[in-house]
């Protein structure tokens, strides 16, 4: 039911994305893992990962990879996804090639990624079998290895549940004022895929009077739950569902809101690119992050979501059929990009 669901909302998404004649079927571009790409992947020895992921998460990823495959080691480098589409730009303005496989939570770099001609075809045949149809890139250039949610959440020593906000509106009550932190567009692709939904979905005036109440900025997603954690703001505006997840493992006082306007839906893709160093070590990490194995560690020690139809959710998660989530619109976002970010910034000031 949940990956129904996430596969509907991003499907015409996707299908809208299928861009240039020539390219690639998704039948061309499926593969397997085997033994002849596992060995091929050793003789490389290496590949080179970027990430918009919380740092620990890619980390028992990279790690859990390397115990799969032994003798191929896997560099993460984690940047918030803004600055690693940055990043990417600019190395390969200047015929760097460092990356070999790139996931990101804003969904748009994939669309502009391949438009750009700078992506591989390279669709795990495990996902062509198992997840949802329109879920996933028809020509194979990318698919979703992950999903996560923008969410409200507070500290539930410093807010009682009956005067917790129940949505978006409910943050410009002036209870709120001096009390509320929100990550910046600008640095996270998650942020920015929720501003475009929540200006969208919400309107655009709700986040200019959003901006008069003194709302503490930080960059990450990842940032707001360990802000409402730490006391420092006891209520936050947007954030990783995930790293709230991750919080409460820990034991540490915070709750989940999931707006009654709706919560942005974050697909993060994962590609190979066409200029990896380590092409083969590239395709058979990024088809083991599909796998079962990858995806139920990603949900149990990540907090993410999944849309494999065999992960299982961890007891006491809302199901993602049960909340009431907005519509992610990568093709839309590649073209607002721009003034979406200025148009934030004229009112939140950093």
């Amino acid at each position: 039911m949940k990956t129904t669901m996430i596969a509907a909302l991003a499907a015409a998404t996707l299908a809208a994305a299928t861009l240039a004649a020539g390219a690639a079927s998704a039948q061309d571009a499926t593969y397997a893992i085997t033994p002849e790409l596992e060995a091929a992947a050793r003789r490389e020895g290496k590949l080179v990962y970027y990430t918009s992921i919380d740092v620990k998460v890619a980390e028992d990823l990279a790690k859990a990879f390397e115990r799969r495959f032994p003798g191929i080691k896997v560099h993460v480098e984690r940047n918030g996804a803004e600055r690693q589409f940055s990043k990417i730009g600019q190395e390969y303005a200047s015929r760097i090639f460092n990356v070999d496989t790139v996931n990101s939570s804003d969904a748009a770099h994939f669309v502009y990624w391949k438009r750009e001609g700078w992506l591989a075809p390279a669709l795990p045949e495990e996902v062509k079998r198992l997840y949802p149809a329109g879920s996933f890139d028809p020509e194979g250039f990318h698919a979703p290895m992950r999903a996560s949610m923008s969410v409200i959440a507070y500290n539930t020593t410093l807010v009682q549940a009956a005067d917790a906000p129940r949505g978006f509106r409910d943050l410009l009550d002036p209870k709120w004022r001096g009390k509320l932190v929100k990550a910046h567009p600008g640095y996270s692709g998650t942020i920015l895929t929720a501003t475009f939904q929540i200006g969208r979905d919400v309107g655009w005036d709700f986040l200019e009077k959003l901006a008069g109440q003194q709302v503490m900025q930080v960059q990450s997603s990842t940032e707001p739950p360990r802000k409402v954690v730490a006391g420092e703001r006891p209520v936050m505006v947007d954030g990783n569902e995930y790293n709230v997840f991750l919080e409460q493992a820990r034991g540490a006082p915070i709750a989940i809101v999931y707006p009654a306007e709706g919560t942005p839906l974050i697909i993060g893709p994962s590609g190979v690119m066409k200029n990896a160093r380590n092409p083969n070590a590239a395709r058979l990490f990024h088809a083991w992050s599909f796998s079962l194995e990858a995806q139920q560690l990603a949900v149990d020690a990540g907090g993410l979501r999944s849309l494999h139809p065999g992960v299982k959710e961890p007891a006491g998660r809302k199901p993602m059929s049960e909340i009431k989530l907005m519509k992610d619109d990568p093709v839309a976002v590649d073209k607002e990009v721009e003034q979406i970010k200025a148009r934030y910034l004229r009112h939140f000031r950093t």
